[in-house]
């Protein structure tokens, strides 16, 4: 195996390009994430730490609790203790049935039963390893073994990644106007409860040119619903790691992955809403924001003409608002359509999606 060096001249040449974060970037999770977020991770290259047990034919892989159902590839070894497992992770219920990439969840299936979206979580193994003893916390060892800081206050150094601008976490933990991602060198968590500023500093939340900042941040360890924390007391400037040495595998190149729409309210068909309720749509993934306004349409059905509507794309929950310039008029169903032309912030293309409801009186 070729141990790969990269020494680092400028904090630039460790932010991955927003495509590499979507295809060669094998991401670093738990398993209580990838059950919480099986929409975020279908389809990605994944690192997760664990145990591997077996339970008659089917193998598991345990961590806090948690587990997932795992296959693993030819040649895969299954040493004893835990493990850092390497794989493709794949909600079944997303694939067409009988999709050979569930691997063995095919055989014997009736395709007539397959699963629906989050109901068969698998994550086909391609490799693992021994998890290697850290002298003290980080970025990667709190992202990939939170239960073990959990509560505790410790101090870590990062590069400054906004509100979740690149899509490294699959939500937000929402608990202050400032939340930023903080990325490693592998892995990536939340900071919560502190501003993004400082003696010589003042990063915008919003803004990918503020991305090539490196952060010493210290706060205590937070876990709620596969969200990893940090509520911070204190941030400043620090500078990028100077060496980054890695026996592990590049993660193999994968297909991008269709966007699709993972929550809308109002829901499809409801009656009786309020005639000043905006529209909330959130994706399974993050947006190109310079493709979303021209790619909704807002219209009262069997109504000629659009509605006149503002748009606002959270990225953080990857989910766009819609706000209506005045109310909606009473007894009317109204149709909202996100075309085609939607793509994901790697570029990933949108299937054309349509919701409708009726408006109260």
């Amino acid at each position: 195996m070729i141990r790969r060096i990269i020494r680092v001249l400028f904090p630039a040449l460790l932010l991955v390009t927003v495509s590499d974060a979507q295809t060669n970037v094998r991401r670093l999770t738990t398993v209580d994430a990838l059950r919480q977020y099986p929409g975020f991770y279908h389809l990605q290259n994944v690192l997760v730490r664990g145990e591997l047990a077996t339970e008659g034919t089917k193998m598991f892989l345990r961590a806090d609790e948690h587990e997932v159902h795992v296959f693993l590839d030819n040649g895969v070894n299954t040493p004893n203790g835990v493990v850092d497992a390497r794989g493709l992770f794949l909600d079944v219920g997303r694939l067409e049935a009988g999709d050979p990439r569930a691997g063995g969840f095919n055989d014997g299936r009736d395709p007539d039963k397959w699963p629906k979206p989050g109901e068969e979580l698998i994550v086909r193994i391609s490799g693992t390893s021994e998890t290697q003893a850290v002298a003290g916390a980080s970025v990667k060892s709190i992202a990939i073994e939170p239960w073990r800081y959990d509560g505790q206050t410790v101090t870590i150094t990062g590069n400054f990644r906004g509100r979740n601008l690149f899509g490294d976490l699959p939500g937000a933990p929402g608990k202050s106007k400032y939340d930023f991602v903080l990325r490693g060198t592998e892995g990536a968590l939340w900071v919560t409860d502190v501003r993004p500023r400082g003696q010589g500093f003042d990063l915008d939340i919003n803004r990918r040119v503020d991305t090539d900042r490196w952060l010493e941040v210290t706060g205590t360890v937070v876990r709620e619903k596969g969200l990893v924390s940090l509520k911070a007391t204190r941030v400043s400037l620090s500078k990028a790691p100077q060496v980054i040495a890695s026996d592990e595998p590049s993660a193999p190149p994968i297909p991008l992955t269709p966007i699709e729409v993972v929550f809308n309210s109002p829901t499809d068909g409801e009656t009786d809403v309020t005639a000043s309720a905006p529209v909330r749509v959130q994706f399974s993934r993050g947006l190109n924001e310079s493709t979303i306004a021209s790619n909704i349409r807002v219209s009262y059905v069997g109504v000629e003409g659009a509605l006149d509507f503002k748009s606002a794309y959270d990225a953080a929950n990857r989910a766009i608002l819609i706000t209506f310039a005045k109310p909606l008029q009473p007894f009317r169903t109204v149709k909202v359509e996100v075309l085609a032309g939607l793509k994901g912030f790697d570029g990933a293309p949108f299937k054309p999606w349509t919701v409708t409801f009726s408006v109260g009186g």
